[in-house]
């Protein structure tokens, strides 16, 4: 792995307030605005298929890319929640029930993510955690839906070049994906006790997380990220803490050589 720079992890270690959720922003709109201006503004690269894309969202499609479903949306970039909001906002009673707050100006009563983002904080708190929220070309995004991760061998990408597979309410990621979606579940149930994974979600998740390290980026977005929301990704300043600690380890062992 390339050298992880030290100001990666003066990012991480940066003195911060002592709650581990997000308590600052609870504007989604406002979140992806952020994550465009102040954390991927030098390094426009999707998640999933690795496609560039500018300051006015237009996407530049790896070579190979294809789609024949939200062909329009496949143009732009899109802010994918990894755990899809669904996930977690299924906890919530005004998504199941709806409230007395959520009528129409018709007198229609009205419930899931239009209520919840309407009457709970606590909703649009997570909804609005930008460690949850990853740029995706916008058919990636559209095609995955709120679909959970799981392998799907005998599957051929829906994308041509991006080895992104969505099958029956499914959807494998492709290998460059797979640890940063493993430490993004793994961090919103470490932060939101509302969000819990299922035993085969768990074990799926420990297994990328292992199998797939972290990478320099990834400890500089989660730097990022924590100053501008004002809460660490414990998960992540772990595991970048480790690869930087044993990084140490060999360049002594390399200078006593």
């Amino acid at each position: 792995m390339k050298l992880l720079q030290r100001s990666v992890f003066t990012l991480l270690i940066v003195s911060l307030p002592s709650f581990a959720a997000n308590k600052t922003n609870d504007s989604f709109r406002k979140a992806k605005k952020i994550l465009e201006t102040d954390v991927y503004q030098n390094h426009r690269i999707t998640l999933y298929c690795g496609a560039s894309f500018d300051a006015q969202k237009n996407i530049i499609p790896p070579k190979g890319f294809y789609t024949d479903k939200y062909v329009k949306r496949s143009q732009k970039n899109e802010w994918e929640h990894v755990v899809p909001a669904e996930n977690f906002g299924r906890t919530f009673k005004e998504w199941r029930e709806g409230d007395k707050q959520c009528v129409t100006s018709k007198g229609k009563s009205f419930k899931g993510r239009k209520c919840a983002e309407k009457v709970n904080t606590e909703y649009r708190y997570m909804q609005a955690d930008m460690f949850n929220l990853y740029p995706a070309v916008g058919a990636v995004n559209g095609l995955r839906s709120n679909y959970n991760f799981t392998m799907l061998p005998n599957k051929k990408s829906n994308f041509g070049s991006c080895e992104m597979k969505i099958d029956n309410r499914k959807t494998e990621p492709p290998v460059r994906a797979r640890g940063r979606i493993a430490r993004t579940y793994m961090y919103m149930e470490d932060t939101y006790p509302r969000y819990k994974m299922n035993n085969s979600q768990r074990q799926l998740m420990n297994a990328w997380n292992k199998m797939y390290p972290v990478s320099e980026w990834e400890c500089m977005r989660a730097g990022k990220i924590a100053i501008l929301q004002g809460n660490e990704n414990l998960v992540l300043k772990r595991a970048c803490s480790q690869v930087r600690n044993a990084q140490i380890v060999a360049q002594k062992n390399t200078a006593i050589l």
